[in-house]
């Protein structure tokens, strides 16, 4: 059976439904699933337009259908945060982080599960274990089959540190099938879309033009959907407050409007948080401090995380004959430079060169202070830190190196006004260690990929890192944490069950409910704690199996759903 188009649906003003989801990544996404399926009406608002495949753009110098600035209406699939402490990059549009996430899909290490902060809850990996399957399968993850020069300097410097036994390649959400081939839905026996096979053209993050990444339009929206969950893009919630007599108006706007806004206001039985850490805290906040949500826990934006990360890089003086760099998926391989710290290559495919203005030279941050390191390194280097500044043909030259860590690291984050009269977040550092501006680990790592890939190619090559470190302001494309599980309100925002603590009709399912640094790519276990959460819900009209807040811990079996999407439309 062929997928056919989703049409886009507003709620006339007075609606009611029984979950209204804001945002629609990976959790959101889950939620409107398999709460469609347990007879829920289910309706998601996403500030991001809807993009079809051919309505990516063809490389990031497409600003308006690449970079998020809705006020000057850029309605593209980047986002772009700063704050005092980090420079954030997160994702846009009906799918959320998925259309232009790396498709890197880990399994945390063990230190995840055992951070403090919810660990006194329950075993946390065995809970977890069936939910992280079902989102492996639902999300299509395969071990990439990619293998060119990046791979092998990859290995081949991971063997240089001595680490060689950590190197791998990465578990992905790709369908590879046959390159450029379109073929009927592979995944889910003709309930979802024709997909098409992977072309390794290497603009993953962009923005995936081909139909070959397993974004969340092809899964868990498009089988939502199916089912009668409907999707309203463009708009951006502002309110959620509490009904007399039970439920929540919940008011929206048109998303980057300056005068219009178009205010309309629904009402639901219950509200699932889903717009992304920024998002999600943004909102959160606005509605504490604005007295809607008084008896918010103070908890909230507490252990804000970034993964621990730095983004660095090494780029060679051209692109090499023959072989350019960018061409495979976005990430492919990674290794573990020490016990702490995860190494990943990134790539951009060829003319998406626009983030080469946020890299510059390597700055060391165990000298001076690093504005005058700078300073030092462009004297030292001038050649280097020319070529530093050339975005010709970056992608197709560069080797992004992610860096992150499982260190316990937090950054707390409150509510400000921001400009025009709106809302915005600032930051402070927050619990454990201070949140890195350097990780030495990663610096050394890159310096010997620097080594490699010259030896591979014979053409001179040179570690960079990012501009915002010359100001020791790290940039994390993995902003999580602030609405944390824990077993009290006095200790998280949300309860094990995901039910913000005194409001237990309202619910947080999207990164910012992930607890600790994970040192891997978040998504996975975002949908994963979705699955979960969403899995113990009742189907519409039973009784609720989750104990009352505040009454003891309890596992709880899955409850199954009353007509799932894919035994209704065909068999995986």
């Amino acid at each position: 059976m062929t997928a056919t188009a989703p049409v886009d649906s507003g709620l006339p003003v007075g609606s009611h439904v029984d979950v209204l989801v804001v945002g629609s990544g990976f959790g959101g996404s889950v939620a409107a699933l398999r709460l469609a399926e347990k007879g829920y009406r289910v309706h998601v608002v996403e500030s991001g337009r809807r993009f079809q495949d051919e309505d990516f753009a063809r490389t990031s110098w497409d600003v308006r259908r690449y970079l998020w600035a809705p006020r000057l209406k850029c309605f593209g699939v980047q986002r772009i945060h700063r704050l005092p402490d980090v420079v954030v990059l997160a994702g846009a549009g009906v799918g959320g982080g998925s259309l232009n996430y790396a498709n890197t899909l880990y399994v945390p290490p063990e230190s995840f599960f055992r951070d403090p902060q919810w660990s006194d809850i329950t075993d946390w990996k065995a809970e977890l274990e069936q939910h992280y399957a079902t989102a492996s399968t639902m999300l299509g993850v395969v071990t990439n089959p990619c293998d060119g020069i990046v791979e092998e300097v990859m290995r081949r410097t991971a063997e240089d540190l001595g680490v060689g036994d950590t190197f791998r390649k990465t578990p992905t959400g790709v369908f590879y099938g046959m390159p450029g081939k379109r073929v009927p839905d592979p995944y889910f026996g003709g309930a979802g879309p024709e997909r098409t096979g992977c072309t390794e053209c290497g603009n993953c993050m962009v923005g995936c033009r081909v139909g070959a990444k397993n974004t969340l339009v092809k899964n868990y929206l498009a089988l939502a959907e199916r089912l009668g969950a409907t999707v309203e893009p463009l708009r951006t919630v502002v309110r959620v407050a509490p009904r007399r007599g039970g439920g929540y108006a919940v008011t929206h706007e048109a998303t980057g409007a300056w005068v219009r806004r178009d205010r309309r206001t629904v009402t639901a039985d219950q509200v699932v948080f889903a717009g992304g850490t920024w998002g999600t805290q943004k909102l959160l906040h606005t509605l504490r401090q604005g007295g809607v949500l008084p008896r918010l826990s103070s908890r909230l934006g507490h252990l804000t995380r970034t993964n621990s990360e730095a983004l660095q890089g090494v780029m060679l003086e051209k692109v090499p004959p023959g072989d350019n760099l960018s061409r495979g998926v976005a990430i492919t391989s990674s290794f573990h430079p020490d016990a702490d710290t995860h190494v990943e290559n990134c790539r951009y495919g060829p003319g998406s060169n626009l983030m080469g203005a946020l890299a510059t030279i390597m700055v060391p941050g165990d000298k001076l202070p690093r504005p005058l390191q700078f300073v030092v390194e462009a004297v030292k280097h001038p050649v280097v830190f020319a070529r530093s500044l050339s975005q010709y043909r970056w992608s197709e030259r560069t080797i992004i190196g992610l860096v992150m860590q499982t260190r316990d690291n937090s950054l707390h984050v409150n509510g400000k006004a921001g400009l025009f009269g709106g809302r915005s977040l600032t930051s402070r550092q927050g619990h454990g260690e201070p949140n890195p501006t350097y990780i030495p680990a990663g610096q050394r790592a890159m310096k010997a990929l620097a080594v490699r890939l010259s030896a591979a190619t014979g053409l001179r090559a040179f570690a960079g890192g990012s501009l915002g470190e010359v100001a020791d302001i790290p940039m994390t494309a993995h902003f999580l944490g602030g609405v944390a599980i824990g077993s009290s309100p006095e200790r998280g925002v949300i309860d094990a069950y995901h039910r913000v603590w005194h409001y237990p009709g309202l619910h947080v399912v999207d990164g910012s409910a992930i607890s600790a640094n994970l040192g891997v790519n978040p998504s996975l276990s975002i949908t994963a704690q979705a699955e979960r959460a969403m899995a113990l819900w009742p189907n519409k009209g039973d009784q609720d199996p989750r104990p009352e807040q505040g009454d003891a811990y309890v596992v709880l079996e899955p409850v199954k759903a009353a007509n799932p999407a894919v035994t209704r439309y065909g068999a995986a």
